[in-house]
């Protein structure tokens, strides 16, 4: 007997040890352990990572990256194509926006938050010291950071004055005492577009919604500002602002007169209080949304990228003449972070697909010249390996055709019909693009789980009628969009109709929630990450610079037919239809879903006698941008799947 006692006493440290040890700042609530079994079997999908492209050396063919190779995105620093990466900045918060002073280098300006709350700062980092500098005030929200050409000044928003209006301020970041503020406003949506090229003048855009936005100009020299976008039947959005090479006229990317987002030029106007003029639409037969656009510092060269069915198609176009240029080749994949070098003729910017991670690539557009400047590692693992997906087109209950991204497992592997994750994405006004899938290539490779990733009525890329097609009173169409899609699996002889489960983050949350209220009985679970349970408490509760923004696109709640109708489709409202098990995970930071979002939900599901997992991360934010966090997110996940989807 005590020589049992004695082997019992020494084997409980090692049955402790053969569990997955959470970080600290995570709180686990009715989680199960994480085997250390899995940790090992998933690790190498653990391990993955990207590279995002974010600024040129201005005076040598260099640039600047955000990787991780620790716990969060840091700077570094790449001289060639392949090189190898030096890092600049070792915080224990995410770093982001990074650029070099304009034509000397000499300083970086970066963005950076604290715990994921996106109270963000700007930083000088000064190469000579390896030091940063705090520029802003440490409290408020700072973003929208735009170099004057000369790189003397650098103009950003801030909400300093009052916590909700984006006022417009404009510093040397060499002597942060000249800070100044330029233009004070309303509202949470302004941003900084453009500096003219006298500098005396600041190209500005007042978001409104997705579908709606205004450009202003403001005079720096008598502090006047004045609307440049005539009012028009029906809302019409712009982006992407940029002067022309001589000041006289400026370019964007706007739906005027159209359905989709095209590249236009507008003459500045030469009477006051006049609005600017269209002069031209460059892309007429483009019928696709235009994302970013870029104009080279000579003014010669435009660069944009089309959403093609959600893939990006990089266009370059001479400035002048309108004609479209030569584009060489490049894998198919999402391209974002379009930024010209001095030498105005390299452009570099950030590719991912479904076979390789987020990485730098440049094109030399006199010589058409493609490089390749990272190759993020994929945890040793064979990315021509990794599936790629199938788009898929099913009618919803009203006739309207709604896409989807299937990926499926390899069927010599898993044969037979296989179980589905329905994958919304958040926004709402977002798409699900074939980007890469990092870590879930788990899903498919090892647990056999096909992949589903729908674009619902109210996504991005698709015109904007579209677009608005859950607006308002709307809303529950998206969700009935679902619907369709799951008659739709129901029909796939690869999919495996009882066994399903939907998963999403922030809005994407929500749909989560909608669908276990209206689904429950054809869903095995569900996994929200940071989603809406009720629309009223998180209208009352998001921070103030985003309440604005979001009745615009959720409904106004002060409306009492509207705030009827919105608390009638929230998911707390019909908790009593949740029965079966959710796994919900959210950051206590989170500014824009509150924590109190999901205690609630929580709360409710299991005063209802259902089965509800939480996971809070106590410094994070709106997702979990640190790898410790978010690997055990991955690996809670798993466990609920394989408890709950897989049985």
């Amino acid at each position: 007997m005590r020589q049992t006692l004695i082997s019992l006493t020494l084997l409980v440290p090692f049955l402790a040890a053969a569990q997955v040890p959470p970080p600290e700042s995570l709180v686990l609530d009715q989680i199960p352990p994480v085997p250390l079994e899995l940790r090992a079997k998933v690790g190498p999908y653990l391990e993955t990572r990207g590279a995002t492209f974010n600024a040129w050396h201005p005076q040598r063919r260099e640039l600047l990256i955000t990787t991780r190779f620790a716990d969060t995105m840091q700077l570094h620093q790449v001289r060639m194509p392949g090189g190898m990466r030096r890092q600049l900045t070792f915080a224990p918060e995410p770093v982001s926006g990074a650029s070099y002073r304009p034509h000397t280098a000499e300083f970086i300006v970066y963005s950076q938050d604290v715990g994921g709350g996106e109270f963000f700062q700007l930083f000088r980092y000064d190469p000579a010291t390896g030091r940063s500098t705090l520029l802003t005030d440490g409290k408020s929200r700072n973003e929208s950071a735009t170099w004057a050409r000369s790189g003397k000044w650098l103009a950003y928003t801030s909400t300093r004055r009052n916590g909700k209006d984006t006022d417009i301020y404009v510093m040397d970041p060499a002597n942060p005492a000249t800070d100044h503020r330029v233009l004070q406003v309303s509202g949470g949506g302004w941003s900084v577009q453009d500096w003219s090229p006298q500098e005396d003048a600041l190209l500005l855009a007042e978001y409104i919604s997705i579908n709606q936005s205004h450009l202003h100009l403001l005079d720096l020299r008598s502090g006047t500002v004045r609307r440049l976008t005539p009012e028009l039947p029906g809302a019409v959005a712009y982006a992407s602002a940029r002067f022309a090479r001589q000041g006289r006229s400026f370019f964007a990317v706007t739906d005027r007169d159209s359905e989709f987002r095209r590249v236009a030029e507008f003459a500045l106007p030469t009477v006051p209080g006049e609005p600017a003029t269209l002069k031209r639409v460059l892309t007429p037969k483009l019928n696709w949304d235009v994302g970013g656009l870029e104009l080279s510092d000579d003014g010669r060269h435009l660069a944009f990228v089309a959403n093609e069915a959600g893939l990006g198609v990089l266009h370059l176009m001479d400035a002048v003449t309108g004609k479209e240029m030569k584009v060489p080749r490049l894998p198919a994949g999402v391209i974002s972070g379009l930024n010209w070098h001095e030498n105005n003729r390299d452009l570099g910017f950030t590719l991912s697909s479904a076979r390789s991670p987020a990485d730098a690539y440049s094109v030399d557009v006199k010589t058409g010249k493609v490089e390749r400047w990272t190759e993020s590692e994929t945890g040793g693992l064979n990315a021509a390996g990794f599936i790629e997906p199938e788009l898929v087109r099913f009618k919803s209950f009203d006739g309207l055709e709604i896409s989807a991204f299937v990926y499926r497992p390899n069927p010599a592997k898993f044969p037979g019909k296989r179980p589905a994750i329905i994958n919304i994405h958040g926004g709402p006004e977002s798409q699900a693009r074939p980007g890469f899938l990092a870590r879930n290539n788990y899903f498919l490779d090892e647990m056999g789980i096909a992949l589903v990733y729908p674009n619902v009525r109210g996504s991005d890329g698709y015109g904007k009628t579209f677009l608005t097609l859950d607006n308002g009173f709307k809303r529950e169409d998206s969700v009935r969009d679902i619907g369709a899609l799951l008659d739709w699996l129901a029909r796939d002889p690869g999919v495996d109709a009882g066994r399903l489960t939907v998963m999403g983050g922030s809005y994407g949350g929500y749909m989560v929630l909608a669908c276990m209220t209206h689904y429950s009985d054809r869903l095995r679970c569900g996994v929200d990450i940071v989603g809406i349970s009720n629309f009223l408490t998180f209208l009352r509760n998001t921070q103030d610079y985003r309440r604005d923004l979001r009745r615009v696109e959720y409904g106004d709640e002060r409306d009492e037919k509207m705030r009827e109708f919105l608390e009638k489709i929230s998911p707390t409202a019909s908790v009593k239809n949740i029965t079966r098990p959710l796994l919900v995970v959210q950051g206590r930071n989170d500014p824009r879903v509150p924590v109190t979002e999901a205690e609630q939900m929580v709360k409710a599901i299991r005063d209802n006698g259902g089965t509800a997992w939480y996971l809070m991360a106590k410094d994070e934010g709106h997702g979990f941008a640190k790898k410790k966090n978010a690997d055990f997110q991955y690996l809670a996940t798993i466990v609920f799947l394989e408890q709950y989807l897989l049985r």
